[in-house]
């Protein structure tokens, strides 16, 4: 991958608004792999049940998404996304959400990401993405 789309899209990423109050982290991308990183806070993503909320699974699920489908150079929109909740972590834990590229053409691409916490599988997604061709707006 090259140096200057990663660095671009690793600047995005802290400068997101909605990643930062979650604190969710960049911590790999090249070409077709990200991993995003969050600490479970309990005050911030529980649901009424007092177990992670659904969409704060998600939340890791749309970014590791967001950067995957960036990793390619062009603006990527998703078109569908699938998700299997599997089980809620335990408050304090890491959360990991690892999206990897699966098949791609030239206009839409599909990628597989799970969200982990240690060992334990929380979730699974399917998503589609379409391939706009148009440059990123935030590279130099």
């Amino acid at each position: 991958m090259d140096a200057t789309l990663r660095q671009a899209i690793e600047q995005a990423v802290k400068q997101e608004p909605f990643c930062r109050h979650l604190g969710m982290e960049l911590v790999h991308l090249e070409t077709g792999h990200s991993v995003i990183e969050a600490d479970y806070r309990p005050e911030l993503m529980d649901n009424l049940f007092s177990r992670a909320h659904g969409g704060a699974l998600f939340a890791l699920i749309d970014e590791a998404f967001e950067t995957v489908a960036q990793s390619e150079g062009t603006v990527t929109v998703a078109l569908n996304v699938n998700v299997t909740y599997i089980a809620s972590p335990e408050p304090g834990v890491r959360l990991r959400a690892e999206a990897r590229e699966i098949s791609a053409t030239r206009k839409t691409a599909n990628y597989e990401i799970r969200v982990t916490a240690g060992d334990q599988l929380l979730a699974t997604c399917q998503a589609l993405a379409y391939r706009t061709g148009k440059p990123l707006p935030f590279l130099p």
